[in-house]
């Protein structure tokens, strides 16, 4: 079944190469084929990833798509797993890899059948990348004569000048974040999406210019989509309200945690400039605020009862850290000392509702 999978895939790569790239984009070779996955959005690049996949299949080669970070080499490798049927695992690389934790991926990856994405795969030490050539090309050698079995090994060499001639390369460039950022906003459920899209992208452009540089600031892609899903929850949730408060409150309350002091007040204008004369009240949960500050009062997870002040700054952090950590995997709570990082987050564990952190 894979097979034939595969060697439909390989035509349709084919055929689109003579497609004009409008077609590409709204019309797909093949239903359920590339660009059919729902959470991703094709904006011109993708395809040449799919391509780039579909020949390395046929000349049984790996593929090794670069480019900058947050262009989508790692979800449109993920998502050519999915079109074709096959399971695919991704692995962080780091220097700390060597040639004999990524042998036991590979025998792995070979005994199953499954793919391995291997993301930052440049940080792994040029000492273990020369083995890990010899064991590429041991495992490629084996599907080209079609064994059943086969000899994995590999012993430490120089590294050979034609290690890259194992791979298939496909080099990856910036994306249309304008376009995301309006396919994202029609999915959520918005009517205006190419003026708010236009908007958005030009609020982080200037805060990316404008702001002070600080090594936590994320301007990018990811930064983007956790806002958007964040502008889609608001919307459901209050479907009377219009369009352009909703996505302003999303970028104000989603971005004003992580922004420093000195800078608030210059995205704060650049909000005020973007959407003039608007005036949103944060989302709040009353009960919420209610119980932090309550418990502030006493501290019965602290070492000792400290008797801390709910004030409206202490209980507006523990507030924030809460709605970061529902669209967030991990957060980062930094700042000068003594500020009151440990007891924002004594507090939340305390009072948060849904379990402990």
């Amino acid at each position: 079944m894979q097979e034939t999978i595969r060697r439909e895939f390989v035509e349709a790569m084919v055929t689109y190469e003579e497609m004009p790239r409008e077609q590409w984009l709204f019309k797909p070779p093949r239903p359920g084929g590339p660009g059919g996955d729902p959470d991703l959005v094709y904006d011109g690049g993708e395809p040449r990833v799919c391509e780039a996949g579909g020949r390395s299949l046929h000349l049984i080669v790996s593929g090794a798509p670069a480019g900058p970070a947050g262009t989508g080499k790692t979800e449109t490798t993920k998502d050519l797993g999915k079109a074709l049927g096959v399971m695919l695992y991704v692995f962080n690389c780091s220097e700390q890899m060597d040639y004999k934790s990524i042998g036991n991926i590979y025998k792995g990856l070979a005994q199953t059948g499954a793919w391995g994405c291997f993301d930052e795969f440049n940080r792994i030490s040029v000492e273990v990348l020369s083995v890990v050539a010899v064991q590429v090309k041991s495992i490629q050698d084996a599907i080209k004569t079609k064994k059943k079995m086969f000899f994995f090994g590999g012993q430490r060499t120089e590294l050979p000048e034609n290690l890259k001639a194992l791979f298939r390369p496909c080099a990856m460039v910036v994306p249309d974040f304008e376009l995301i950022a309006e396919i994202m906003l029609v999915a959520e459920g918005f009517i205006d999406a190419r003026i708010l899209a236009r908007k958005f992208l030009t609020l982080y452009t200037l805060c990316k210019d404008l702001l002070s540089k600080q090594d936590h600031y994320d301007w990018g892609l990811r930064a983007i989509k956790s806002v958007l899903v964040v502008a889609g929850s608001l919307k459901r949730g209050d479907r009377e309200r219009p369009e352009d408060q909703v996505l302003m409150r999303a970028l104000r309350d989603f971005n004003t945690p992580k922004i420093v002091t000195d800078d608030v007040p210059i995205f704060m204008r650049l909000i005020g400039d973007l959407f003039p004369a608007l005036d949103v009240s944060r989302k709040r949960d009353m009960d919420f605020e209610a119980e932090v500050k309550r418990l502030s009062l006493t501290f019965p997870m602290c070492a000792q009862d400290l008797g801390l002040q709910p004030e409206e700054g202490f209980t507006l952090k523990v507030v924030q850290l809460e709605e970061l950590r529902n669209i967030r995997h991990s957060i980062f709570v930094i700042g000068n000392a003594v500020t009151g990082k440990s007891k924002i987050l004594c507090s939340l564990n305390k009072g948060n509702r849904f379990g402990r952190i």
